[in-house]
């Protein structure tokens, strides 16, 4: 039995669980929040000094935790972006993942290269906010000296393993990690060195991306360091999600993503193509609006979420008719930036509270439901979907989702699936180097515990409810998905 750790740097905390290598058991964990509150510099949030990360990684693992491991694997927040100088030291601090302040940029270098669908075919997605490739752009903008020192440019999971080295000469990063850059296509393998330059108006080195086997490199005490990845990649590989899963992530926002044989280019930018922990593709599509619909519905009837979610289940699937288009900070699924919500089908008899409940259940669902529409019109296979987040304990969702998902939904026991993820990548790179993995086959580790819901007869019911939406949908927005 061999002993690997798997750490989760969070915008706000570390995270760290030490596994068995066969099985995936845990047998310890670590936990440490990041020094500054919320994770920003003294108010900036959209900041943050990356040793901050190293001094909250120190203190999870605190106590002896690490005693007897052999490798470790990285999981870190997607997209920031750390900018170091010609000697390694960094520029200015991280810009984190969720960072809005790019916005103007995005449209300026989608402009730049001609098209959005210059940019999806180029690299598999169309800049947004939270792209490293826009928030160069961002930088070369707003503080230009920031930029022209601006030698090398890591993310949070690059620049993570890359000090557990010791800073070496060679820095790398992995196919997931490097998807979501907006300068590297999942489709070729290959950056495109010529639109970090037009991001940050002159060039700059990046890290090497290696496979999802390979070892970074190896501690001088011998400890050896896994490739790394980012969050949403690490979470579906500590899922243990295959070709047919689909992952919905139940946060203010949602997500959809889902494991494909291939990149997948969308030039309408609702499909990103990112690459997966196993040397495969994740495409995702997001939605702004999930259990923030919920939130702001319960708000308004003055009951928290599970007082919705109890008053949904008094109404009938359909909601007496009322159909609320969940767009409450415009959407980018179907792209309506501008757009605000809707709340259609009002009568008499529908203006109750328990109808109400229900259509905004209904209509968050019916969302992410669109969503997973997009992948499988791309011939992506969906045959169940793993529902993550807070929001997925709710009986609510939990009666309504197979229905308007059409398959079968996993509820996962909440856990640190990022982390265990990563400790999984480490337990892959210690086999090959040890010569007992094979490079294409990850360890075989116990599958998440979870609810499982099946898809029954109402699925017919599912279907009346999607048509009803729909409906209201196109007739609100009829070029919404044209």
């Amino acid at each position: 039995m061999g002993i690997v750790a798997g750490l989760d740097s969070s915008p706000d905390f570390t995270r760290i669980v030490v596994c068995d290598t066969d099985t995936g058991a845990v047998l310890r964990q670590g936990y440490a929040p990041h020094p500054v509150p919320g994770g920003g510099d003294g108010g900036r949030l959209s900041d943050i000094d990356p040793q901050a990360w190293l001094l909250s990684l120190g203190e999870a693992a605190g106590g002896g935790l690490l005693e007897g491991v052999q490798a470790i694997g990285v999981s870190a927040q997607q997209n920031g972006v750390v900018p170091l100088d010609a000697q390694g030291g960094i520029v200015r601090p991280a810009i984190v993942g969720n960072d809005k302040r790019a916005q103007v940029a995005a449209v300026d270098l989608i402009d730049q290269l001609g098209s959005r669908d210059a940019w999806a075919a180029a690299v598999g997605c169309v800049p947004g906010a939270a792209h490293p490739v826009t928030k160069l752009r961002w930088l070369a903008k707003t503080e230009p000296e920031a930029a022209q020192r601006t030698a090398a440019v890591l993310q949070a999971h690059d620049w993570l393993v890359w000090q557990l080295l010791g800073r070496p000469a060679r820095r790398t990063t992995d196919r997931g990690g490097a998807s979501g850059t907006g300068y590297w296509s999942a489709a070729t393998g290959a950056y495109r060195p010529d639109l970090v330059e037009m991001a940050l108006g002159h060039g700059a080195a990046v890290p090497e991306v290696i496979g999802p086997a390979e070892a970074a490199g190896t501690t001088p005490e011998g400890l050896l360091i896994s490739a790394g990845t980012g969050d949403t990649m690490a979470a579906a590989f500590g899922l243990g999600v295959g070709l047919g899963d689909a992952v919905v992530s139940l946060g203010a926002s949602g997500s959809v993503m889902a494991v494909h044989q291939e990149a997948l280019t969308d030039s309408t930018g609702m499909i990103t193509s990112l690459a997966d922990a196993t040397g495969g593709h994740l495409p995702v599509v997001h939605t702004l609006n999930a259990v923030r619909v919920l939130r702001g519905t319960a708000e308004l009837l003055g009951v928290d979420l599970e007082g919705l979610s109890q008053l949904a289940l008094k109404s009938t699937p359909g909601s007496h008719g009322l159909v609320m288009l969940p767009y409450l900070e415009g959407e980018r699924t179907p792209h309506l930036p501008h757009t605000a919500g809707t709340l259609a089908g009002l009568r008499r008899e529908s203006m109750k509270p328990e109808h109400l409940a229900r259509a905004a259940f209904e209509g968050m669902l019916c969302g992410l439901a669109d969503a997973l529409d997009v992948l499988r019109g791309r011939g992506v296979e969906v045959r169940r979907v793993f529902l993550l987040g807070a929001a997925a304990e709710l009986t609510a969702v939990q009666a309504a989702a197979p229905s308007l998902l059409g398959v079968q939904v996993v509820v996962p026991q909440p856990a640190d699936y990022a982390a265990l993820g990563a400790a999984r990548q480490a337990a892959w790179a210690l086999g090959v180097s040890q010569g007992t993995l094979d490079a294409r086959t990850p360890p075989a580790w116990q599958g998440a515990t979870a609810q499982v819901f099946e898809l029954g007869e109402e699925l017919a019911v599912g279907q009346a409810v999607r048509q009803q939406f729909t409906a209201v949908r196109e007739q609100t927005h009829p070029a919404a998905f044209g």
